[in-house]
């Protein structure tokens, strides 16, 4: 059967619990979290008798079927690199996109598949402490994998073939275009970071939207979700009160659920684009006094970075 992610799914192992959900068994239990402080190729797990065994028929980044004799017990996560790609090593810190089709080893059947659909799975950040750095560890992109993950008193083991398709960018990479007259100025450092000059003007009062990069992916429809960067300033003081870029770094948020000039910048832009936006009270946080939100009665800017995309499951 082909099944799809309701929610983000940030690791294999949440994947693997998904996946399972379909066939009624429970997912292998967890392995235990790698040492932070280790590098991304300390971390991965070893090569084994069953990772090894698996013949995968079908080519990278399209969906195949995995052969292997059924019945084994599987004691540790397993992983053998089944090609190299020549693509970039995966670093700490880096947002990978993967595809994975997964198969119960006790019946061979074929739990599922991910990945393999445009904007099915959003990119996950690989860190050393993350579960996740066992399975990819530092592959290069264009690296086709097989896992076996272990068996449990629940379940079966489960063997997984996984694609690392691509690591995506930490700011809008899109060709740039024209700034619209009037709109707050944005310069960039280095590193993609966005610093916002207020024009001295009163503010807009109605949405004020322009494209500063066009991107050329999927574009973000209503209820998808979006991973993204954003950098918001207050019109009034020119004061930045919240980014992602000196917080954690790029963020989403289940079915975009952001104010509501946030969400109308995003539909319809495509992955890559860079967006300015301008988003008065009414379609912010609201009228001064209507709530006591800090921001209310504010209109705000925002810089955003649409790095990737999950489409809403129908």
């Amino acid at each position: 059967m082909r099944t799809r992610p309701i929610a983000l799914l940030s690791t294999v192992a949440a994947a693997t619990l998904l996946l399972a959900g379909c066939s009624g068994g429970a997912a292998p239990e967890s392995t235990e979290t790698p040492d932070a402080s280790a590098d991304l190729c300390a971390v991965a797990a070893a090569s084994g008798d069953a990772s090894d065994s698996v013949t995968i028929d079908g080519t990278f980044g399209e969906v195949s079927a995995a052969t292997f004799e059924l019945g084994q017990t599987v004691d540790e996560l397993q992983r053998t690199v089944v090609s190299e790609g020549d693509g970039e090593e995966i670093s700490d810190g880096d947002y990978v996109s993967y595809a994975l089709s997964a198969f119960d080893a006790e019946t061979g059947d074929r739990l599922g598949d991910a990945g393999y659909t445009a904007a099915e799975l959003l990119p996950a950040k690989i860190t050393a402490d993350a579960s996740l750095a066992q399975v990819l560890g530092c592959a290069t992109v264009g690296s086709r994998l097989s896992v076996a993950f272990p068996t449990s008193d629940q379940a079966a083991a489960q063997f997984y073939i996984i694609d690392v398709l691509g690591i995506t960018p930490t700011a809008a990479w899109g060709t740039e275009q024209e700034p619209a007259d009037g709109m707050p100025a944005v310069t960039l450092a280095d590193d993609g970071e966005p610093s916002v000059e207020i024009p001295d003007a009163d503010a807009p009062s109605d949405l004020q939207i322009s494209v500063l990069k066009q991107g050329d992916g999927a574009a973000v429809a209503a209820g998808d979700t979006t991973l993204l960067q954003y950098h918001g300033v207050n019109w009034d003081t020119g004061e930045v009160f919240d980014s992602s870029w000196q917080n954690d770094g790029p963020i989403s948020i289940q079915g975009n659920t952001y104010v509501e000039g946030f969400i109308q910048a995003l539909e319809g832009q495509k992955v890559g684009s860079q967006v300015l936006v301008v988003i008065p009270p009414a379609l912010g946080y609201g009228e001064a006094g209507s709530s006591e939100h800090e921001l209310a009665g504010q209109t705000l800017v925002f810089v955003i970075d649409i790095l990737a995309n999950q489409t809403a499951v129908q």
